[in-house]
């Protein structure tokens, strides 16, 4: 049974808030592209080794995600995070969608070390 995009996201937001690299990455198709400002990782191995470095950035954040829109495959978001250390307050991510899983994702932020 298809899920929507909300409903693709929805999981994703709860498996990323709880850390759990492998809920996160079974949102993905198997060739799915993650484009950060460093590159272009492919498939699931690709995703998890971004979705590592992520969570490796921000241990242990608090996740805000103050503005969403989605519109038929595509979604886009503003979010923010806040660990003990680190901090981002301007991430952005576009995200394609199909039946199933995200396809693409684009992720951009800004990382700074809290005082």
């Amino acid at each position: 049974m298809a899920r929507s995009p909300l409903e693709i996201f929805a999981h994703h937001a709860e498996s990323l808030i709880a850390g759990n690299i492998d809920e996160i990455v079974a949102d993905y198709s198997d060739d799915a592209l993650f484009i950060t400002p460093d590159g272009v990782l492919r498939g699931k191995a690709g995703v998890r080794k971004g979705f590592e470095a992520l969570l490796n950035d921000l241990p242990d954040a608090e996740w805000s995600v103050p503005t969403q829109h989605f519109e038929g495959t595509v979604g886009f978001i503003e979010w923010k995070a806040v660990s003990a250390t680190t901090e981002a307050s301007d991430g952005i991510d576009t995200f394609v969608f199909d039946d199933e899983h995200i396809v693409a994702q684009t992720v951009r932020y800004t990382l700074q070390k809290r005082s």
